[in-house]
């Protein structure tokens, strides 16, 4: 084995990439523009997340004289390396909106109109608009010398004006220059339709031009000399006092209300007043690091609403539908069907009711005595939620931990909480010092042959809204040694339970790192015994040091290792001596890539395993997290087909070179392309079309169950 210093490329700036991948789908011309616009907008959110995490990290180091980081940069040098990236990467994002996909939009009749154009029926329309029911909601604020500035939010959008009083007295008074802010409500739809008037062609325009070109109403007296629209994004990356056990949601929310007035750190503005560029900018002890001209309209989150607007299903990709899975029945027991074998959902090919239905029918099946779940990241009108709520009133036994810290989404896991309380659920806050980030359900229901214990685990959220956006898979099990796993993990994690051994289930912080790590060199020991050592990992993000350092052994001692990165990548591949043997492709593509699997040869043995975690420290020393394996063939091979499926993508799959450039993996040129996310549609599609089309073999007679 060669003695080859360990390398790493860094964390955040191996972030920009990602991101950069992710916009590098909105630049492509034969994407269609209204999902063109959708990966424009969800960059731009990326980029806000960042910001408030990353980059406040990064400039709370650099003051500190913090210089650990592995990949040997320092934060001041990846903070600068970052904004000419990120400059880079907007310049980008704008030429595609301003230059590509609106223009398409237009020429589709999908037209943004921006204030030199507005024809006079469009002036008269939003004026008085802007009078009737724009100007009661907005609430201009001083700013004067010497006094702080008003309360400016994170991430939401102001109007800035420099106004100048009509009256003599004060022109010819020293500094006769006054500004105001402007907050733009979020209550009011950013998007405003313009009356119709070509039956081809559909106009609206942005709310924040509306308020700018009629704000001088706001100020009668004053004449507006210049205007700027702009957004701060502030540090959102601070914990929760964890000590606080007694009043931990009011602790949660103070963190929330934090946000709202913590350090600034990034300011984005569209406009052309550098007057107030500056002052702001001053006062809120920005650089000009910090400062983003914004070519075009600002904050392109919020035109996600239009990238998913109805009537418009020619200007996306055709609709892929989910299907309900055929091994579980859709009318019959699911108890049933899950005692036979353990089922694979697959999401969002498959739907995700199965899970909603499971939760469903224990509510409300007499037999069932308890329920058991953790609860991450939930949507605004959560099915599951409301089906732990039935089943408490319902006389169930029935225990959540909701995790409050799951970070963006406090304040709606605090709402959830309260009602869970409220419907007589047994409500766990989460562990001190830790996030709960596993995924599992732990259904006990009283059967004819005594007490069965039905389990659901996956490696993404209960969240019914993301499992059709978000690749993720899932498990339905009652397998004994797995059930009792599952009780000891509830044990541990709402209880006094010292932490237990187990068969199945593999904990973080408890023993998943150790666990990886020894699997990975059990690879290398295989491989240099002269067996085929092969790992293969889908993941989300690499991250952790250890976790590296064993790849790069495994790679030294002859292993082949396959791995698909959706983000973060701290590895370098290709090093001779260290890393030849390991390759990293990463796939961004319709659906956001988030399930984790990872595949150990085993000198023949193969193992595979599922998780919630992805290979970051965060995740194996800082958050409880769940791996487990799959022990039933068929579903081994299932899963293992849709793993190599990823490896085999020749249109949306990159490479990561050793220098930290990717490249578009091509096919060869005897073979066609191959889309992985279209051939695992399409796998379940025709197998759902070719059941439903197939003849019927016999009649399903249906009646009513005997009492078990």
């Amino acid at each position: 084995m060669k003695n080859v210093t360990p390398c790493y490329f860094s964390r955040d700036l191996s972030w920009i990439d990602f991101n950069e991948r992710v916009l590098a789908i909105a630049l492509r011309p034969e994407v269609p523009p209204l999902d063109r616009l959708k990966f424009l907008s969800i960059a731009a959110s990326n980029l806000d997340e960042f910001f408030m995490v990353r980059i406040a990290t990064l400039k709370r180091a650099k003051e500190a004289g913090i210089n650990l980081d592995p990949c040997g940069l320092s934060p001041e040098s990846q903070l600068k390396e970052a904004a000419v990236r990120i400059r880079s990467m907007i310049a980008k994002q704008y030429g595609c909106l301003t230059q590509s996909v609106l223009p398409a939009l237009a020429k589709e009749g999908l037209e943004l109109v921006r204030p030199p154009f507005y024809s006079p029926p469009h002036l008269q329309f939003l004026e008085s608009l802007f009078l009737g029911e724009i100007y009661p909601n907005l609430t201009p604020l001083k700013v004067e010398d010497g006094l702080a500035l008003p309360t400016i939010g994170n991430l939401k959008l102001y109007g800035a004006f420099l106004l100048e009083s009509l009256r003599k007295e004060d022109q010819d008074s020293p500094g006769g220059s006054f500004l105001s802010i402007v907050q733009i409500p979020s209550a009011l739809e950013r998007i405003v339709w313009l009356p119709q008037q070509n039956e081809k062609k559909i106009q609206w325009a942005l709310l924040d031009d509306v308020i700018l070109t009629w704000g001088y109403k706001l100020f009668p007296g004053y004449s507006v000399q210049e205007s700027l629209l702009f957004k701060i994004v502030r540090d959102a990356d601070f914990s929760v006092d964890e000590e606080r056990d007694d009043d931990f949601i009011e602790a949660m929310a103070e963190v929330l209300a934090g946000r709202e007035h913590s350090r600034p750190v990034r300011m984005s503005y569209a406009g052309g007043s550098a007057r107030i560029r500056d002052e702001l900018a001053r006062r809120l002890e920005l650089d000009a690091d910090d400062l983003y001209d914004m070519p075009g309209p600002i904050d392109l989150r919020t035109l996600f609403e239009l990238a998913t607007l109805k009537g418009f299903d020619h200007l996306r990709e055709p609709v892929w539908r989910n299907y309900w899975p055929l091994d579980l029945p859709e009318d019959g027991s699911l108890w049933d069907r899950i005692r036979e074998s353990d089922v694979l959902l697959q999401l969002p090919y498959h739907s995700f009711e199965p899970v909603v239905r499971l939760l469903r029918d224990a509510a409300q099946d007499p037999q069932v005595l308890s329920i058991k779940m953790t609860l991450y990241r939930t949507s605004g009108d959560s099915p599951i939620v409301k089906a732990l709520e039935e089943a408490a009133r319902n006389g169930k036994h029935v225990t959540a931990l909701v995790e409050l810290k799951a970070r963006f989404d406090e304040e709606r896991n605090i709402t959830w909480a309260n009602r869970l309380e409220e419907a007589g659920v047994i409500v766990v806050y989460g562990l001190a010092r830790l996030k709960v980030h596993g995924k599992i359900c732990l259904i006990v229901r009283r059967e004819s042959d005594g007490i069965r214990r039905y389990v659901h685990l996956s490696t993404g959220n209960y969240n019914d809204r993301t499992a059709k956006l978000y690749s993720d898979l899932g498990l339905f099990t009652c397998q004994e040694d797995m059930a009792n796993d599952a009780n000891l993990f509830f044990n541990m994690i709402t209880g006094y339970s010292m932490i237990q051994s187990m068969r199945c289930l593999v904990v973080a912080p408890v023993s998943l790192k150790f666990r990886l790590i020894e699997l990975i060199d059990r690879e290398a020991k295989r491989a240099s015994q002269g067996y085929s050592g092969r790992i293969m990992a889908k993941m989300n993000a690499l991250a952790d040091i250890d976790v590296i350092n064993a790849l790069y052994r495994a790679s030294q001692a002859g292993v082949t290792v396959d791995l698909n990165i959706r983000g973060v990548c701290m590895l370098i591949p290709g090093v001779p001596g260290l890393s030849e043997n390991i390759r990293v492709i990463s796939i961004i593509d319709r659906y956001l890539e988030h399930s984790r699997i990872f595949y150990f040869a085993n000198g023949g043995a193969e193992e595979v395993y599922l998780s919630s975690a992805d290979w970051m420290s965060r995740n194996l020393e800082r958050r409880v997290e769940l791996m487990f394996p799959l022990i039933q063939e068929a579903i081994k091979n299932q899963v293992m087909e849709i793993l190599r499926t990823y490896f085999l993508d020749t249109t949306h799959a990159l490479s990561l070179n050793r220098d930290g450039t990717w490249t578009s993996v091509l096919p060869s040129p005897d073979l066609p392309p191959l889309r992985a996310q279209e051939v695992l549609y399409q796998a379940i599609r025709d197998r759902s079309e070719t059941f439903k089309a197939a003849p019927r073999q016999e009649f399903i007679v249906r009646r009513r169950q005997a009492a078990e």
